[in-house]
């Protein structure tokens, strides 16, 4: 693996609660609107640009690009954002209900993408990738990083344990939801150049979260790459920027889902229908979660139900056969619901594990939903297997918290 330290554009010690925001993906334009009220300074002005123009524009508006731009030269100018002068590593630590992990930000090459170094484990959509292409293009930078994870190294470790240790360049909790968010910078040349050493001695790393960002990233640093006649290799733009994290800190959370309606069946002919793959147990009306693989929590006719995958009905040695998203997809919302793909199909809908289960019993007593399903988290090993033997995951299986926060640090690709 390949990584270079870079001169982070970021802001001053004093803005970067007021900068920073959550990412474009995981909110929509009115909630980024609601958000950045009355904070000019806010990042959404760049990532989520439409909020400055009539509510209802588009997105994907030729003119919302342009004003990306145009409020990222704003930023600048006015001193919300300033480059560094000298290139380094960032460690981004993140602390979660008393849980820290703490990442390395690197500026990641795009030859280690494009040649299947940096592993995926998830499909990309040609329209979200031009998107992000689009934004990357017209700042000529990536202005939110990545999210990768690696298996965890003691020197590594040590190394970033050190550094955080000392003071911090930033250091505050989201009023949003309580999560901290600290920050260090890594300028002595020997430990630039040891964790250099370090991570080029690894063979792999794997995306945690950001497939769409990671692919827009590499395919703009490969497009700069054939547009430039006079290419070397060392060019800023054949890097993108990550955050790099031990896979041994991070959390995968369940994701769920919520389905419309029981595909004709009435609530009991869909419980008798379920006993022909699963043990199932009425749990009452107390919220249950499943305790592990291959357990489901199913929420019907405001009662909780425990199914048991029955033996025979996965396969242990397939690794896409053997997840429980593989498993209730195939058994339950295909066979049953007639639900056959994932991505397109309006009648279901996911639920980060970060809401609780309380919000899949609320979606369905509003009568918004019929039927919720609530499944047992991926475990880090089972994503890395995945990505390792070439598979792809099912669409919505992993939900990472806490999410990277962006305008932190900025990539610069000239």
């Amino acid at each position: 693996m390949k990584i270079k330290p870079f001169r982070g554009i970021r802001p001053p010690k004093a803005l970067a609660k007021q900068v920073s925001s959550r990412p474009y993906d995981v909110l929509s334009s009115e909630e980024a609107r609601t958000e950045a009220a009355g904070n000019e300074m806010s990042l959404y002005h760049i990532i989520k640009p439409e909020i400055n123009f009539e509510i209802g524009t588009n997105e994907h508006d030729e003119r919302v690009y342009k004003a990306a731009r145009e409020q990222f030269d704003l930023f600048r100018k006015k001193g919300w954002l300033v480059q560094d002068q000298e290139e380094q590593y960032y460690v981004y630590a993140q602390t979660m209900e008393g849980r820290t992990q703490y990442g390395l930000v690197v500026a990641a090459w795009v030859e280690d993408y494009m040649e299947g170094r940096i592993k995926k484990h998830e499909l990309t959509r040609r329209d979200k990738e031009e998107d992000r292409m689009k934004h990357v293009r017209v700042n000529n930078a990536n202005i939110e990083p990545v999210f990768f994870a690696y298996p965890h190294h003691e020197e590594l470790d040590t190394i970033i344990a050190r550094i955080a240790n000392g003071e911090p360049e930033y250091d505050f909790v989201s009023d949003l939801d309580g999560f901290g968010h600290t920050f260090w910078v890594i300028s002595d040349k020997q430990d630039i150049t040891r964790i250099t050493e370090i991570v080029a001695e690894m063979p792999a790393m794997y995306i945690a979260d950001g497939h769409h960002r990671s692919a827009a990233a590499a395919l703009v640093g490969n497009e700069k790459k054939l547009q430039n006649p006079n290419h070397k290799g060392d060019e800023e733009y054949n890097y993108f920027l990550a955050v790099c994290f031990p896979d041994d800190q991070l959390h995968i959370m369940d994701y769920n889902r919520v389905v419309k309606d029981l595909n004709g069946m009435s609530e009991e002919e869909f419980l008798n229908a379920l006993h022909e793959d699963f043990e199932v147990t009425d749990m009452g009306t107390e919220i249950y979660h499943p305790e592990a693989l291959h357990i489901f929590s199913l929420y019907v006719a405001k009662h909780w139900y425990k199914l048991t995958a029955k033996q025979g009905r996965y396969d242990d040695n397939d690794p896409i056969g053997v997840l429980d998203v593989t498993i209730s997809s195939n058994l339950i919302l295909d066979k049953l619901l007639g639900i056959k793909d994932l991505r397109s199909d309006k009648r279901i809908d996911f639920v980060g594990g970060i809401r609780g289960l309380g919000e899949l019993k609320n979606r369905v007593d509003s009568g918004e939903m019929k039927m919720a399903l609530a499944l047992y988290p991926v475990t880090m090993k089972q994503l890395i297997d995945i990505a390792d033997t070439g598979n792809i995951m099912p669409p919505k299986t992993t939900w990472f918290e806490p999410k990277l926060r962006s305008g932190l640090v900025i990539h610069e690709l000239k």
